[in-house]
């Protein structure tokens, strides 16, 4: 059976950068709303607009740091993207209620790997309900908090347990770029991987760099496969 990872690339700042994503095999969109910190937001009428222009079946992917699930639920019917990216822990609500609220938007649960303690984390935002996990290099324990867009790798030893924990897909996003998706691929084994600032060049998206990162996916997928 034919292995390949999904590629989802984040940060996109304009109907232009989507489409060059996705002209060069992107699976999934990520587009920023408004973060504490970090690079990549745009304006929720740039999220909108951006959203109604991606052709399925490639995803589009909201990124919220909002921690409850009547606000998210707000800001989906607004934005308009097809998969919610939850960044920070939901404090008010459940995966039910936005479920319930938006059917047909897939829920990804972002999870910082600071520690061995992501394992439990993510087991139990699967077992609550989340299609999908996504692991980062973010921390939520500052004063002002990192909720992505690091820049920095984490620990892989412990992205691979949680690969091997939980029953739904994971995205493994942190610190990705074309010289080292490889060793990630190989090292986590993820449904898929996720890139922002690896990709960018004086702040815009760069065709060379996706091209590169692309390549670098397809390379690793077939080196796996040699290896079953």
């Amino acid at each position: 059976m034919t292995r390949r990872t999904r590629i989802k690339v984040c940060c996109i700042a304009s109907t232009g950068e989507a489409r060059l994503a996705v002209a060069h095999g992107a699976d999934a969109l990520g587009l920023v709303s408004a973060m504490p910190s970090g690079p990549g937001p745009i304006a929720e009428p740039l999220i909108s607009e951006v959203a109604a222009t991606v052709p399925p079946p490639v995803a589009t992917f909201l990124l919220t740091s909002e921690a409850r699930a009547d606000t998210i639920i707000n800001q989906q019917r607004r934005c308009r993207a097809n998969t919610l990216q939850i960044v920070d822990r939901l404090e008010h609500g459940t995966y039910r209620d936005l479920r319930a609220a938006l059917p047909g938007v897939a829920l990804v649960q972002v999870i910082h790997v600071t520690g061995e303690d992501a394992v439990a984390e993510a087991c139990r935002a699967a077992h609550d309900g989340a299609d999908a996990i996504l692991l980062d290099s973010g921390d939520q324990r500052l004063a002002v908090k990192l909720l992505g867009g690091t820049g920095r790798t984490h620990d892989w030893t412990v992205s691979r347990k949680i690969v091997e924990a939980v029953p739904v897909p994971v995205f493994l996003a942190g610190g990705l770029n074309p010289g080292n998706v490889s060793d990630a691929i190989r090292a986590v084994r993820p449904f898929g991987v996720d890139v922002c600032s690896g990709l960018r060049t004086d702040g815009h998206l760069d065709a060379v760099k996706l091209a590169a990162f692309v390549a670098a996916v397809a390379a690793a997928d077939a080196a796996v496969l040699a290896e079953q």
